[in-house]
Formats: C-alpha cells, sequence, structure tokens
C-alpha cells in the first residue's frame, strides 16, 4: 500500500503539483508581474522543474530592509549537462550567457551542470530560451524528477567509456519529463531540445503530481568513483569483461541531505541489490523511480527521499516490489573495486589518440582575478578547439577533451598565456576538495563554504607539512549547510555549517567513497578547528601504515567510533 492515500495529509507541494497542469502553473502571469523581482509562492516551488531557483543577495538584504525594499531577488539556472560533457560551443554560449545576464562568472556543480547567478527575472526567459538554442537544457536540473544524470567524463580511465556514456544518455533522455509546459513558457514552443508531445500532456512515468522529492541518478566506471556513486538514490557500477561493457551494478537509497537536531534525518549510502545488462539498464531505472513514486512520503518532505522509503519499508519490500515491476529480474551484483573518489589532473592520451587535460578549478567558480584570467583563457580555448569539448566532473573540476596532436600545444599557449597552469599548483588537498555555493546567495546557508574553504585548506595544509607530508591526499569537503550538496559526508574531514564562522567537524569517510564519516565535534570556529586537527594529524604522520588515508587511520585508531567498523 502506498503510504499517501489521505490527500488532507499531503504537503503543500503535492497540491501545488497537482494542480499545475504538468508544471505551467501561473509562472507566466509571475514572470509579467512587475510589481516583484519574485515570483508567485507556488510558482517559487513549479519554476524548480524548470531548473531555477529564486536567490536574493543576502549580504544587501540589511539595507534593503532599512530602505523598505523588498529583498534583491535574481535567479539561479541551472543547466544540465548529462554524463558532462559539453561541446565547446556550448561553452561559449553559457560564458556568453553570464556576461549578458547574470554574474560574471561560471559555476561547475558537484554534479556536472552549470549553474548561472544573478539572472534577474526580465531575463530569465531569454536566458533559457537561448540555452535551449546551444542543444542544452534546464528542464528537470531541479524539481521532484531525476535530475542531470552523472558520469565518470574521463575515457582514458576505460575503453567502455563510450558505452557507458551512451547508457547515459538513452537514461536521460527516457525519464526527462514530457510536459510541454517548459517549451511553452521558455522557448515559445519552438522545441530545440527534448521530446515532442501535443498538448495536452500526460507524464507516463511520472504522473500529475511527479515524485515525491529530486531524485538522483549516476554512472561510475571502476576504479574511480569520482562521481560519488552511493551518495545518489541509484547508482550505476559499470562492469568491464573483456574490454567490454557487460552492465552495471545496481546501488540504491543513497542521499545526503540531513536536518540538525533531526535524527530522523540522516546521510545514507546506496545498497547494491544486483546487477543488470545493458539492455535492460533502462527498464531498472524507470522501475525503481516508479516504486519512489508509488511509495515515496509525500507528507514529510524531510523524509521524502528514496532512502527514507527504502528503510520504512523495509530492503526487502523495495526489491520484491522492484522485482514485479521489472521485465527481468536482477541477477547478483559483480565484483568491482574502487580505488579513489578524486580527479587525476593534467595531460593524459587516450586511446582514440585524442589528448584530455584535467584542470583543478577552485570552488567549482569560473572567474578571472589578479593571479590568472580561468574565464578569459578557457573561453580562449573553447573559440579555438575544433572538434574538443568540456567535460564537468563531479569533483567541481573540467576536462578539456578530445584534443588532436596538432591543437595540444595551442592549448597549451593559451594555458601558459592565461596564467592557469600556475594556478594549477596548488596541495593535492586543495585538489581534492569541494565547497558549494553558500553565502552569500544561497538562502539555506548558515556559513561561508565556497569562499572560505581555500583558506581554511591553507592552514590545514601547513599541519601536513609541518609534520613531513605535506602532499598527502586527503578529502576535504565543505557546505553551509547540512543540506549536502557539497557531499560533506564522504569527506575524511568535513565541514557543515552550523552559523557564520562556525562548522560541524565530521571525520572517518573513505578515500573512495564507501564509507560515511561520523560527527566529531560541534560548532567549532577556525582557531578550535585546527587545534583539534593538529593532534590528529601528527599522529597520522607518525603512526599511519604505508599508503593508509587519513580516514582508514581514524577507524582502525578507533579515534573516532564507525558504526561500519563495528
Amino acid at each position: 500500500m502506498s503510504l499517501n492515500q489521505d490527500k488532507s495529509k499531503l504537503s503543500e507541494v503535492e497540491h501545488i503539483k497537482e494542480k499545475s497542469k504538468y508544471l505551467e502553473g501561473t509562472l507566466q502571469d509571475s514572470l509579467r508581474d512587475e510589481v516583484t523581482g519574485n515570483l508567485y509562492a507556488q510558482d517559487q516551488q513549479l519554476i524548480k522543474f524548470h531548473g531555477s531557483y529564486v536567490q536574493y543577495d543576502r549580504e544587501v538584504e540589511k539595507e534593503r530592509k532599512a530602505q523598505k525594499l523588498e529583498p534583491l531577488y535574481s535567479f539561479m539556472i541551472r543547466v544540465r549537462v548529462p554524463g558532462g560533457i559539453a561541446t565547446a560551443e556550448q561553452w561559449q554560449v553559457i560564458d556568453d550567457l553570464a556576461t549578458k545576464y547574470g554574474m560574471p562568472t561560471l559555476k561547475l556543480t558537484t554534479r556536472q551542470a552549470f549553474e548561472l547567478h544573478n539572472i534577474f527575472k526580465h531575463n530569465l526567459r531569454q536566458t533559457i530560451k537561448e540555452i535551449n538554442a546551444s542543444a542544452l537544457s534546464s528542464i528537470a536540473a531541479c524539481g521532484d524528477v531525476n535530475r542531470n544524470v552523472m558520469n565518470t567524463v574521463n575515457p582514458y580511465t576505460s575503453a567502455i567509456h563510450d558505452d557507458v556514456q551512451a547508457v547515459a544518455m538513452k537514461v536521460t533522455e527516457h525519464l526527462t519529463p514530457r510536459t510541454t509546459a517548459y517549451y511553452k513558457i521558455w522557448v515559445n514552443e519552438e522545441q530545440v531540445v527534448g521530446p515532442h508531445e501535443e498538448a495536452p500532456v500526460e507524464e507516463p512515468i511520472y504522473g500529475k503530481t511527479y515524485l515525491p522529492r529530486k531524485f538522483k541518478i549516476t554512472f561510475a566506471i571502476p576504479p574511480y568513483n569520482d562521481t560519488d556513486v552511493f551518495a545518489h538514490d541509484l547508482g550505476l557500477i559499470a562492469i568491464e569483461e573483456n574490454n567490454t561493457l557487460v552492465g552495471f551494478n545496481v546501488s540504491v537509497g543513497g542521499g545526503m541531505g540531513m536536518t540538525f537536531g533531526d535524527d530522523t534525518t540522516y546521510p545514507r549510502l546506496g545498497t547494491v541489490i544486483g546487477f543488470a545488462p545493458v539492455d535492460q539498464i533502462t527498464d531498472v531505472c524507470e522501475q525503481i523511480v516508479t516504486v519512489q513514486r508509488d511509495y515515496g512520503n509525500r507528507e514529510s518532505r524531510k523524509h521524502s527521499r528514496l532512502k527514507y522509503t527504502i528503510d520504512r519499508l523495509g530492503l526487502s519490500f523495495f526489491t520484491n516490489e522492484l522485482a514485479k515491476r521489472l521485465a527481468q529480474p536482477l541477477q547478483a551484483a559483480k565484483p568491482f573495486h574502487f580505488t579513489t573518489n578524486g580527479d587525476s589532473y593534467g595531460w593524459v592520451k587516450a586511446a582514440n589518440g585524442k589528448w584530455f587535460n584535467t584542470l583543478y578549478i577552485e570552488g567549482g567558480r569560473v572567474k578571472d582575478n589578479e593571479q590568472w584570467q580561468l574565464r578569459k583563457g578557457l573561453r580562449a580555448i573553447a573559440d579555438i578547439l575544433d572538434g574538443g569539448d568540456f567535460r564537468l566532473t563531479g569533483n567541481q573540476n573540467v576536462v578539456i577533451g578530445n584534443v588532436t596532436e596538432a591543437q595540444k600545444p595551442l592549448v597549451e599557449e593559451l594555458l601558459e598565456q592565461y596564467g592557469i597552469n600556475k594556478h594549477q599548483q596548488v596541495s593535492t588537498l586543495h585538489q581534492h576538495s569541494i565547497a558549494c555555493v553558500a553565502l552569500n546567495l544561497c538562502p539555506l546557508a548558515n556559513a561561508e563554504a565556497e569562499r572560505y574553504l581555500p583558506s581554511l585548506i591553507d592552514k590545514i595544509h601547513l599541519l601536513l607539512h609541518n609534520n613531513g607530508i605535506g602532499e598527502e591526499p586527503i578529502t576535504i569537503r565543505m557546505t553551509g549547510c547540512p543540506n549536502g550538496c557539497g557531499r560533506p559526508y564522504l569527506g575524511e574531514i568535513g565541514f557543515v555549517g552550523r552559523a557564520p564562522g562556525k562548522y560541524n567537524l565530521y571525520l572517518g569517510a573513505s578515500f573512495n567513497g564507501d564509507r560515511l564519516n561520523v560527527l566529531y565535534k560541534e560548532a567549532l570556529d577556525e582557531n578550535e578547528i585546527i587545534q583539534t586537527l593538529d593532534p590528529l594529524i601528527t599522529r597520522y604522520a607518525k603512526e599511519k601504515n604505508q599508503a593508509e588515508h587519513f580516514g582508514d587511520f581514524l577507524v582502525r585508531k578507533q579515534i573516532i567510533q564507525h558504526p561500519a567498523a563495528t
């Protein structure tokens, strides 16, 4: 039985979705309203399905209140990049849009998407229209649907990368909402991206009220877990035999979000429930989505993700229900092994003879400053890159991909000219870090993340350097709130903002992303963070085994009490 029989108990968002005419709502009226820079309350929910959130600059809020002005509302637009691969021409378009309509930077997200910030309401329609003209899209980049499908982006990691990417693209297309409202509102029904349907439309997979909450799918190709496959509702682990993709192990129930002070909310790693051959994967994805559609909690949005559905009903119930819906049952999971959830940097030549160069992008923010001109340099590369591409990683970095032998010296020259190569000379701590946007733009943030983490890492790196292990790789994740956008609970060192300048410290995740960290201390300021980490790093340097990672050391020495180790 579904949990949601009594409609009087449904959350307000469920009623908004049901009345929305498949996500159209009153968005067009909201966009025409010139009295406010915001949208009507119900449309603030619906626009998420179209790939946008309302934001405001929190640093000028007090001043505007004193002037009796509403907050300085603007919008974030998230652009889906399935599998993380964008053409050079698409990079040019996104770069142009940031200049014309938004903050003059690009944000590369932890889920292989672009974000444009500070888009004002009167520019929303034109911005999204131009995104679609580039054969990218913002539909389903947010909202209670399957979002951007991730995949390992480095083809040199495996001969099967292109085959996995093809499956990821197929899953993306299959699970994209069928509503015509997106095209009607944003591109005047000139449909460039997405399936064509005649109105009135029905959603064959999602139904009128879509999913209870967001749904995230990622692919990973062992031995690299650079997409954090266990952090997602549905993870698909590629299985390779004799250089051939034979199928995927299926992981379900991952998710990072939690709420402070509410023990009924928690991060959870996905559970591997079996193996499916390639030709079955689209059906497996659809049926897992439909189980969540039918049994997910629609009363409490805090408890509506798939992880809570599985834990509430039991894994055996979930797998039995899934088996009833599948054309073929899942097989036993096949062996696999992950070594890291980080990126590998620098130039590598792939089997196709093309070159791929992974660049570190601090906090995923593509911008220019006095030291280097990252944004201008990458744009210059996009302008000359014939047949190459830009690949967004799950760690907020970018790979300049499919560079020919002839073009490689030209790309390298531009990397030098704009100071980008010099910017790559950072510690391994920086290279293994992730930070969410947080302040000043995210309304949920309690503390800084993107703007603060680099300076904190400098201080932590000094601790390592003083102990003779300055280049030891340790994953560090920071978010401004507990919702987990930067996957802080998978950092060997994780910081979650409690208040301005105060962070909960989490320790003990694995280096390859298959073990969560645990809360170590609460509400620490910077001095307390350094004072707490200093003796731990000193002990690690003296007592670690050869090639032992920091998180594994803390668990082995029982410095943290990890449930998985008991």
